[in-house]
C-alpha cells in the first residue's frame, strides 16, 4: 500500500514507538489526543480511538486499535473514528488489527485494558451535551456481568431492575452495597468486587464502607436492612426481562463476500480456503455475531475505508443479530479468522516488507519526529533461566512394566531412549520442601510403559496432597528446568525396559541398546554446565554438524570431534560429558576438516553432513485461557492482559508460551476435574486453538493453587499471600476490598529464590549447584560449593580424566584480619594436612540411631571429648590467625550420611512397611509403637514419606505427624 504524507493525521504522528495505550477523541472531524490523566473516562456522546502497543519477545512492536462508539455518538463521528483509524494503521505500516467497539457490547480485548471496567458518563464533545461537571453525590444503580471481565451498565435506580440472576452495586453517599443475586457464580460477584473497588476510589477517594448483601436474605442483618430501605422496603423482585444483551446468539452460516466498487459481491465456493482471497482486493466474512474485514497487501487506503464503510452498512441492516467487526491485514490474520476456514496453510507465502514503514518513518524523521519505535527493534537476546532453587534432592526410577526401579544416583543423568522414567525433585520452600514429581518419555518407549508411569505418578503426587507440580516431558523437548535439575544428561540409544525387550522380540527388530565396548557417536548440545546433553546418534557421518561437538567411542579409543561453527563454551561441555560416557580414557581431539583417516574409518566413510543447528520451539509472549472440560470436550476462552486475579479458586487455567503448558487448578476445583488436568493439557496442545504450529509433545505442567513454582510465577506480577488465602473467589476479594487492598496472609510469603543455590538474578557460572567431574566419586547433591570445592583439594589428580579441566578451586577460609600472608599459608597448610590425615583415618564406630523426640527438660551437661593432637593443632593455628573455627570432618560425616543413608539402619531391626501400619492384618508387636517410622528401610522411608529421615525429623512435631497420620503410622 503506497504511503504520502495526506494519509498521515498529524495527531498520529509518533503513535505507536513504545508499548503502551494511546487515545485520541473525534473532534469535530479531527482526532484530538486524550490526557493520560483522563484514560477510562468515555462519554456516551463521543467516538474514540484506543491503540495499544505491546512489544513481543522477537524485538517487534504489535498493534491493535480499537475504534469506540459512544451510545449516543453521531453517525459521522463514528464515521470519522473507522476512516481514521484505517489512517492510523496505514501510519503504523499496515499491520495492526482494528476493532469496533460499541457501547455495551465492547470486546473482552478492549475491557481488560481498562480493569477493573468502564462507567461511560453522560455528555459528549459535538452532540449537544455538556460534560458532568463535578456535583454534590448522586445516588446510582450499576448492573455488572462478566466472569473474566466486567460490562458496566448504569440502570434507572428502581426495585424493578432488581434481578435474580445479575449483580448490582448500589453506591450511596455513605456506602457501596453489592446485591449478589440468587443465580449469579462465585466467579461473576468476585469480579464485580472489582468494580465496587473502582467506585470507592473514583468517586469516594478511597474513603467509604462496603457491604455485600446476598440476595434472599431478607432483613437477616442491619446491612440488608439498610440496602431494602433505599428500595422503600423489601419486596419480591420481578422476574427478569429479555432485553437484546441476553439474547442468544442466533447460529448464522458463515459467508464470503468480494467487495466491488464498495458493493456486496457474494463469493461461490463449497467450502471456504485461503486461495479464495486475492492480494490485491477487500473481503467481508459474514459470521453472524463476528464480522471480519481482510484487505489485501497489495490494497490501496481508498479500497480499505470503502471496505469497512461496507461493513457498517452491513450490521445496521434489518434483522441484523448485534454484531463486531473486526478489520485484518493479509499476512497478519488473527487466530479467530483463520479458524472460521476449512483450510489454512501454517505458513502463507506473502512478502511482507518494511516499506510501507520505512517511508512513514522517513516521513516523521524529516519533520523531527522520533521513529525508533517505527522500525522494528532488535530481538530481546535472553539466555533462558531455570527459574527454580537447584540445590535440592533428586530421585529417578526407571519404570518396566508395572514397576518403578530406583536408579542410583551415579546413574540418575543417563536415560534410554526406549524406557520411560520418573524423576522427583524436593527443594526448599518457604514453609514446606517444594516437589515436582513428571515423567520422561523416549523417543522408542512403548505406551503400556508411559501409562504406566503416568499412574504411578498420580499416586505419587496424590499421596502428597497433589501439592507437588507435575510435568509430563518428552524427549526432545526437555525445558530448561529439568536440565538444570540434572545438570549433565546423555540419552543412550536403546532400553532397558522390559517393555522395550519385549517389543524389539515381538518385532523382531535389532537391539540398538547401548554397548560400551560398541562404537557409539554423541552429539553435544546446551549452553552451560547447567544444561549440557549428550544425545546418541547414528554412528555415520551424515550424523555430523557443523554448529556442534561430538563424542566418538569404540572399545579402545575415545575421540571429540569439533564443528567449524562452535565456540569454546561448546567445546567446554565435551570434557565435561566425557566423564559421564568414558571416564578414565584418555580423549583424542579431531576438528573439522583436519579429521585422521581412523575417525572416519569409525563413522563408515566420509559424506556430506549439515552445518545449520536443530530448531527448537522458542518461548513466546504468554497467553492465558479459561477452561472448560466436559464429556471429552475441551473449550478454552482467552484471558487477554491477564493477571494474578484472573485465576479464580473455582477454575482451571491454561498458560501458554508456545515451547511449555501450564495448567492451573484451583483450590475449589472438584475432585473429578483436578484428575483430568493432564488430559486438559495434552487436548490443548491437540487443537492448537492459537493456530501456532504447537508440539503435541511439548511440556505440561500441573500446578496446583498455593504451590505455584517460580517458572509459573514469572509470568505475573505475583503476590503468594493471595493464592494461600481461604474461601472462594467471592470471599478472598470481598476480605482484601474490606481491609483496603491487603490480603490476609495464612502463611509465610514465599521467600526469594535463589536459582542456583545463590542469586535471584545469578550470572552464567553461579546457576548450577557444584560438581565434581572426577569419576573416583559421585556427585553429590545438596553438597554446598564450599564443600566441593574443599573436596576438590583431596582428588587424586592421576586418577582424573585426563580430557577434564581441573576443578576450579574456590576460597572457602573466612579472610584473615592479618597482614602477614606467610602466616596464612602456613595456616591452611597445616590445616589440609590435618584433615587429609583424618579423612585417612578409619571412621569412629557409630552408635545405634535413637528416634529424635521433643524433649521438655534440658539435656545434662555432657563431658567434652578428648581432643587429639591434630586437633588442637587445628585451634592453636586458628586462634593465631584470629579465624573462625572450622569443622570441615563434622560436615564430612553429615554430607555422606545424607547421601548414603545406610548409616541410618545400623542398630535398628528393618520391619516392611505392611506390617508397620496401625491396619496391617499381620502387626509387629514388639516395636516402640509411638515411632514405627523409624523401623523403616531408609529407601522405603523416602519412599513413604517423600524425604530422607533427618529431613523428617527436622519437621515441626505437628507435621511429623500429619505425615505419619497419613501413612497410618500414628
Amino acid at each position: 500500500m503506497a504511503v504520502s504524507m495526506r494519509d498521515l493525521d498529524p495527531a498520529f504522528q509518533g503513535a505507536g514507538q513504545k508499548a503502551g495505550l494511546e487515545i485520541w477523541r473525534i473532534e469535530n472531524f479531527n482526532p484530538v489526543p486524550v490526557p493520560k490523566s483522563s484514560y477510562g473516562k468515555f462519554f456516551t456522546g463521543d467516538s474514540y480511538i484506543v491503540l495499544k502497543t505491546t512489544s513481543l519477545k522477537s524485538g517487534a512492536l504489535r498493534h491493535d486499535i480499537h475504534y469506540w462508539l459512544g451510545r449516543d455518538t453521531t453517525q459521522d463521528e463514528s464515521g470519522t473514528a473507522a476512516i481514521k483509524t484505517i489512517e492510523l494503521d496505514a501510519a503504523l505500516g499496515g499491520r495492526a488489527v482494528q476493532y469496533r467497539e460499541v457501547q455495551g457490547q465492547e470486546t473482552e480485548k478492549f475491557l481488560s485494558c481498562f480493569k477493573p471496567c468502564i462507567i461511560p458518563q453522560e455528555g459528549g464533545f459535538s452532540s449537544g451535551f455538556k460534560h458532568a461537571e463535578a456535583e454534590e453525590h448522586k445516588t446510582r444503580l450499576f448492573v455488572c456481568k462478566g466472569k473474566r471481565v466486567v460490562h458496566v451498565k448504569e440502570v434507572p435506580f428502581s426495585r424493578s431492575s432488581l434481578n435474580h440472576d445479575d449483580i448490582f452495586v448500589l453506591d450511596t453517599k455513605s456506602k457501596i452495597f453489592q446485591f449478589n443475586g440468587s443465580n449469579s457464580s462465585i466467579q461473576e460477584r468476585a469480579k464485580a468486587l472489582e468494580v465496587v473497588q473502582y467506585v470507592k476510589d473514583t468517586y469516594h477517594n478511597g474513603k467509604c464502607e462496603i457491604a455485600a448483601i446476598e440476595d434472599g436474605k431478607l432483613m437477616a442483618d442491619s446491612e440488608t436492612g439498610e440496602f431494602w430501605g433505599f428500595f422503600g422496603g423489601f419486596a419480591p423482585l420481578p422476574r427478569k426481562t429479555s432485553s437484546d444483551e441476553d439474547k442468544p446468539l442466533d447460529s448464522h452460516s458463515t459467508k464470503l463476500f468480494g467487495i466491488e466498487k464498495g458493493q456486496l459481491e457474494p463469493v461461490d465456493a463449497g467450502s471456504l480456503t485461503r486461495d479464495l482471497l486475492e492480494t490485491h482486493k477487500c473481503y467481508i466474512l459474514d459470521g453472524g455475531f463476528e464480522v471480519f474485514v481482510w484487505m489485501g497487501r497489495n490494497t490501496s487506503l481508498d479500497d480499505r475505508k470503502k471496505a469497512t464503510a461496507a461493513a457498517e452498512k452491513l450490521v445496521h441492516g434489518p434483522d441484523r443479530p448485534r454484531s463486531q467487526i473486526t478489520c485484518v491485514i493479509e499476512g497478519f490474520e488473527t487466530a479467530t479468522f483463520r479458524s472460521k476456514f476449512d483450510s489454512w496453510p501454517q505458513v502463507t507465502n506473502v512478502v511482507v516488507s518494511e516499506d510501507g514503514r520505512g517511508k512513514v518513518a522517513a516521513l516523521l524523521k524529516r519533520q523531527g519526529v522520533n521513529v525508533k519505535g517505527l522500525l522494528k527493534a532488535d530481538p530481546v537476546k535472553e539466555e533462558p533461566q531455570p527459574y527454580i532453587d537447584c540445590t535440592g534432592n533428586l530421585q529417578v526410577w526407571r519404570v518396566s512394566g508395572n514397576e518403578k526401579i530406583l536408579i542410583p544416583a551415579s546413574d540418575q543423568s543417563k536415560f534410554y531412549s526406549g524406557d520411560c522414567y520418573i524423576f522427583q525433585y524436593s527443594y526448599p520452600g518457604d514453609d514446606r520442601d517444594e516437589y515436582l514429581i513428571g515423567t520422561w518419555f523416549g523417543k522408542q518407549s512403548v505406551e503400556e510403559e508411559r501409562a504406566s508411569a503416568l499412574s504411578l505418578v498420580n499416586k505419587m503426587v496424590e499421596s502428597l496432597k497433589f501439592l507437588p507440580v507435575q510435568a509430563r516431558i518428552y524427549e526432545g523437548s526437555e525445558p530448561i528446568q529439568f536440565h538444570s535439575i540434572f545438570q549433565g544428561f546423555v540419552v543412550f540409544k536403546g532400553g532397558l525396559s522390559k517393555g522395550y525387550k519385549n517389543y524389539v522380540a515381538e518385532k523382531e527388530i535389532q537391539d540398538e541398546t547401548y554397548q560400551e565396548d560398541g562404537i557409539a557417536l554423541f552429539r553435544v548440545q546446551g549452553s552451560g554446565p547447567e544444561n549440557m546433553q549428550a544425545i546418541q546418534v547414528d554412528p555415520v557421518a551424515s550424523s555430523l554438524n557443523s554448529s556442534y561437538c561430538y563424542i566418538l567411542n569404540s572399545s579402545s579409543t575415545v575421540f571429540t570431534w569439533t564443528g567449524s561453527l562452535t565456540s569454546s563454551d561448546n567445546q567446554e561441555l565435551v570434557e565435561r560429558l566425557l566423564d559421564l560416557i568414558k571416564p578414565n580414557v584418555q580423549s583424542r581431539p579431531q576438528k573439522e576438516g583436519t579429521e585422521s583417516e581412523q575417525f572416519w574409518n569409525l563413522l563408515g566413510g566420509k559424506s556430506e553432513y549439515p552445518s545449520q543447528k536443530i530448531a527448537r520451539d522458542a518461548e513466546s509472549d504468554p497467553h492465558l485461557f479459561s477452561c472448560t472440560f466436559s464429556r471429552g470436550n475441551l473449550k478454552v476462552v482467552e484471558v487477554h492482559n491477564f493477571d494474578q486475579d484472573d485465576l479464580m479458586t473455582e477454575d482451571m487455567y491454561i498458560l501458554d508460551n508456545h515451547s511449555e503448558i501450564f495448567v492451573w487448578v484451583g483450590q475449589q476445583v472438584d475432585s473429578r476435574s483436578r484428575l483430568q488436568a493432564l488430559t486438559i493439557g495434552e487436548k490443548f496442545l491437540e487443537h492448537d486453538f492459537l493456530l501456532e504450529n504447537l508440539s503435541s509433545k511439548a511440556p505440561v505442567y500441573i500446578i496446583t493453587e498455593g504451590s505455584e513454582p517460580p517458572f509459573f510465577t514469572r509470568f505475573f506480577t505475583w503476590d503468594s499471600a493471595k493464592s494461600s488465602m481461604h474461601g472462594n473467589s467471592f470471599q478472598r476479594k470481598l476480605t482484601i476490598v474490606k481491609s483496603g487492598g491487603t490480603p490476609t496472609v495464612d502463611k509465610p510469603k514465599r521467600r526469594p529464590v535463589a536459582y542456583g543455590g545463590r542469586s535471584a538474578v545469578p550470572d552464567k557460572s553461579q546457576r548450577s549447584r557444584s560438581m565434581s567431574f572426577s569419576p573416583e566419586r559421585v556427585r553429590v547433591r545438596g553438597r554446598s560449593p564450599a564443600f566441593n570445592a574443599l573436596a576438590a583439594n583431596f582428588e587424586n589428580p592421576n586418577a582424573r580424566n585426563l580430557s577434564t579441566p581441573p576443578p576450579m578451586n574456590r576460597k572457602i577460609f573466612p579472610k584473615l584480619i592479618s597482614s602477614d600472608s606467610a602466616k596464612l599459608s602456613v595456616a591452611k597448610s597445616s590445616t589440609l594436612a590435618a584433615l587429609s590425615a583424618s579423612f585417612e583415618r578409619p571412621p569412629p564406630a557409630r552408635e545405634a540411631i535413637i528416634p529424635r523426640s521433643i524433649k521438655v527438660t534440658p539435656e545434662p551437661t555432657k563431658p567434652k571429648p578428648e581432643t587429639s593432637n591434630n586437633d588442637k593443632e587445628i585451634k592453636d593455628k586458628e586462634k593465631e590467625n584470629n579465624s573462625v573455627p572450622v569443622r570441615i570432618e563434622t560436615l564430612t560425616i553429615q554430607e555422606d550420611v545424607k547421601e548414603g543413608e545406610a548409616e541410618d539402619d545400623e542398630g535398628l531391626t528393618i520391619y516392611p512397611y505392611e506390617r508397620l501400619k496401625t491396619t496391617s492384618a499381620d502387626p509387629i508387636s514388639d516395636i516402640d509403637v509411638t515411632k514405627r517410622e523409624t523401623y523403616l528401610s531408609s529407601e522405603e522411608f523416602r519412599e513413604k514419606f517423600g524425604m530422607t529421615k533427618d529431613a523428617f525429623y527436622k519437621l515441626p512435631k505437628w507435621k511429623q505427624n500429619k505425615h505419619k497420620m497419613a501413612l497410618q503410622l500414628f
